[in-house]
């Protein structure tokens, strides 16, 4: 996202640094509750467990995903992360992807979970984990920027 020159906010639950699951640690720019009443063009969610459980559980996230739904913004969750969507009613009538088994598991109501590793509908994208991590971002630069922003992004990759 930062290669094709968006700004990108990262906001935690609460102040410090954040532990993945895997061992790396993220240093968030700010807090969720800095950035409650910013306006952004995109909100994406992080995948992991159990980040997308922590995400899930705060009332905050989704307001904030809520709000930025109805006012036609981007929703973007990768990994185990759709569920945070879902969980905020933003997939009811939507198709959509996750790590395997997460949605499966939840059965959101009116949701068709498609495998896919980048699925599209409507203002909302997901994506199934790390391995389709960087489609997810491309295709955020795609409809964040247009598919110009994407090419140019993408041809310095050297991607297969």
């Amino acid at each position: 996202m930062r290669r094709a020159g968006i700004e990108v906010v990262t906001a935690g639950l609460k102040e410090g640094p954040v532990r993945c699951s895997r061992g790396t640690v993220i240093v968030p720019d700010t807090t969720i509750d800095a950035i409650m009443d910013h306006e952004f063009d995109a909100v994406v969610l992080p995948g992991g467990l159990p980040g997308a459980d922590h995400l899930e559980a705060d009332e905050r996230v989704r307001q904030l995903l809520r709000r930025h739904a109805e006012s036609g913004h981007l929703t973007g969750a990768i990994c185990a992360a759709p569920k945070v969507l879902a969980a905020a009613g933003l997939l009811e009538g939507k198709r959509a992807t996750s790590y395997p088994g997460v949605l499966d598991a939840i059965q959101p109501p009116g949701t068709t979970v498609t495998g896919a590793p980048v699925e599209i509908d409507g203002r909302v994208i997901t994506s199934r984990g790390p391995g389709t991590a960087m489609d997810f971002a491309l295709t955020l630069i795609e409809h964040l920027l247009g598919p110009e922003a994407r090419n140019k992004v993408e041809e310095p990759l050297v991607r297969p």
